[in-house]
């Protein structure tokens, strides 16, 4: 009995690993960190100026990539529309 009582409580020490992503952390997942982190930044610098509105857009379309790499397709979705609606923005403000 003390010995299933002892792989009960490995097994709980196993789940409790810092960092917890533990071994999880994939190439893809990288990626959608930095692709919506840079998505992030360049919405807080759009009020910049033209180029940020444009960085923005691209960001969008990192990010669009990463949801359909990872298997989140309405994400994936959101982001393509969310970087039209953004090229449509730098769009006016370049005058086009």
């Amino acid at each position: 009995m003390s010995a299933t009582k002892r792989t009960c409580t490995n097994d709980h020490r196993e789940r409790r690993r810092f960092p917890p992503w533990g071994n999880g952390m994939t190439a893809v997942t990288v990626y959608g960190v930095c692709a919506v982190s840079f998505m992030m930044a360049m919405y807080a610098l759009e009020h910049r100026g033209r180029r940020f509105v444009l960085a923005f857009v691209l960001g969008c379309l990192l990010s669009s990539a990463y949801g359909f790499l990872s298997g989140a397709w309405p994400f994936g979705v959101v982001e393509f529309v969310w970087s039209g609606i953004a090229l449509r923005r730098y769009r006016s403000l370049a005058g086009l």
